[in-house]
């Protein structure tokens, strides 16, 4: 048994900590990130847990990532740039695979003075 305590997205996804959820289905959950880096800043969590995107070898599982962030994304914005953060070399601050999308910029993100 694994006795690892759960990541920050496992006690969102068992509603321990409180999100704000736009999106939720048997295998993915989307919430707000709490630290938004544009104006529309969402992150789409598998329930099944893996720390690192790399980790996932299934191209299957791989696939049904991707294309739930893509519907995710759809469903806030026509444009937008999704992103993962690989490692803590890579940025990755949250141990539990996640997509980010980024959205909501009037002229691309360049245009953002945040």
């Amino acid at each position: 048994m694994d006795n690892a305590a759960p990541t920050l997205f496992e006690r969102i996804i068992a509603r321990e900590i409180p999100a704000d959820v736009v999106y939720e289905d048997d295998r993915y959950i989307a919430i707000r990130d709490i630290a938004p880096k544009a104006p529309i800043h969402l992150l789409v969590i598998p329930k099944k847990v893996t720390t690192r995107v790399d980790e996932i070898t299934d191209p299957a599982e791989m696939g049904e990532l991707w294309l739930t962030a893509i519907k995710v994304a759809r469903q806030h914005a026509q444009d937008y740039r999704l992103l993962v953060n690989c490692g803590p070399g890579g940025g990755q601050m949250v141990f539990h695979t996640h997509v980010h999308i980024l959205a909501g910029w009037e002229n691309g993100p360049e245009s953002d003075t945040q």
